[in-house]
């Protein structure tokens, strides 16, 4: 068995890494958060009860097992006591079990006003307005606050007067509104700092010594591949990598280390927000198969687009990520149809697209080429092995494999825990 696996979203997002996040940390000593923040949200379903987690892993819901983090994370730490909060009225222990990293980022008010403020006067790319971008947008600048420069008194009151200098001159020069009080920013923010300072800590050596001590780590990805900065549908993508790649440098953990990395994909092919979806159904089917496989977002309560499964995208992501096997999701959403369609290519200008373009206007304006295959019209809730199946849904994930030239290992037929199987 694999001892450290990363967990990818190989398409746009929501493809219900939750759930098989929660089913491999049950064999995992430490799970860990690599990308994003609290503009992703994975939801678990245990005994029907719904825990929806936005930035602490998974494996959280797991007794005994360490959360963590890392670096790669950016931080709204009002969220974060939140989550923590929602947790431990649950039931659920969180303290000495969750790690945050020192070199994690903190996303401020300012982030959220600026996030809000752009994508109402630029073309509309579809953020949360969680305050994400601009947060990393801070990183990559140099101009952004850590934990542990919060943690520091005379550090910290430095870089947040020097960032205030500068956003709250934005703010009023370029959107005419109102800046922010230093001294209220400051008092709020050492109150966070005092909250959280339990839970701070070098992640990046409690991992390496994890691995070196033999213990099994979990990678966590948010988001999906599509949406990452340098491998998705730029400029309609997150500002993280939510790819493989992101698992080493959002945790300080080599790649050599990670022994494995696991796509999940729905049987379908959902995003939420603006940019190209090829495969993208007409209206009628939308709303069918939105409301069947209850598609809103876990963070925003967006709508989210529904389309065909997408061979093409799905490809690109097995590629980028060195994805070794597959997991399928909500096939059960599939069960009322007729007849059901993989994409397998892009007609665009009288070419064929075999591989996913980078091009945002052939994205935007290709037509898909779809292969038709009979569907299964029965219900495959209660289904609990692959065997079980029936022959035409088998005959639609064999198709999937052999698109995709990678091997699918598990297969949900809910949102239950328990309604998850072998592809053996």
């Amino acid at each position: 068995m694999s001892k450290n696996i990363a967990i990818i979203g190989a398409q746009w997002g929501d493809e219900g890494k939750g759930k098989v996040i929660d089913i491999y940390a049950k064999n995992s000593d430490v799970v860990v958060r690599y990308q994003g923040g609290n503009n992703a949200g994975h939801t678990v379903v245990i005994d029907k009860e719904s825990f929806i987690l936005h930035l602490i892993p998974s494996g959280i819901l797991h007794k005994g097992k360490i959360c963590i983090i890392g670096n790669g994370v950016v931080v709204d730490p009002k969220a974060l006591l939140e989550e923590i909060s929602m947790l431990e009225a649950k039931g659920i222990k969180v303290d000495g079990r969750l790690f945050v990293s020192l070199d994690a980022h903190v996303i401020f008010p300012y982030h959220r006003k600026l996030d809000e403020l752009r994508e109402a006067r630029k073309k509309n790319i579809g953020t949360t307005k969680k305050g994400i971008g601009p947060c990393y947008a801070d990183k990559v600048a140099r101009l952004g606050i850590r934990f542990v420069d919060l943690l520091n008194d005379e550090i910290f009151r430095q870089i947040l007067q020097s960032n205030l200098d500068e956003k709250n001159a934005i703010l009023s020069r370029i959107y005419n509104v109102e800046g922010f009080s230093f001294d209220m920013l400051y008092r709020e923010y050492k109150d966070y700092a005092i909250k959280l300072k339990k839970y701070i800590a070098d992640t990046k050596v409690m991992l390496n010594e994890a691995i070196k001590a033999k213990k099994r780590v979990l990678f966590e990805g948010a988001q999906g591949t599509l949406l990452d900065v340098d491998h998705g549908t730029y400029p309609y993508v997150t500002s993280s990598n939510s790819t493989a790649g992101g698992a080493s440098t959002g945790t300080g953990v080599g790649p050599t280390k990670i022994d494995k990395v696991i796509g999940v994909v729905k049987a379908y092919t959902t995003r939420v927000g603006e940019g190209p979806f090829p495969t993208e159904f007409q209206e009628e089917l939308m709303n069918k198969i939105r409301e069947k496989g209850k598609e809103f977002g876990a963070t925003t309560g967006r709508p989210r687009r529904c389309g065909w499964f997408d061979g093409i995208v799905v490809k690109h992501a097995v590629m980028v990520n060195g994805i070794d096997e597959i997991v399928v999701t909500k096939l059960d959403v599939l069960d009322c149809l007729d007849s059901i369609k993989i994409c397998t290519a892009y007609k665009y200008e009288g070419k064929i697209y075999k591989d996913f373009p980078s091009d945002i206007m052939v994205l935007s304006n290709c037509e898909p080429v779809y292969e038709e295959l009979p569907g299964w019209r029965s219900d495959t809730t209660g289904i609990t092995s692959y065997l079980g199946l029936p022959k035409n849904a088998k005959n639609y994930l064999k198709r999937i494999q052999k698109v995709l030239g990678a091997k699918i290992a598990l297969i949900s037929v809910g949102c239950d825990r328990k309604q998850t199987f072998s592809r053996d």
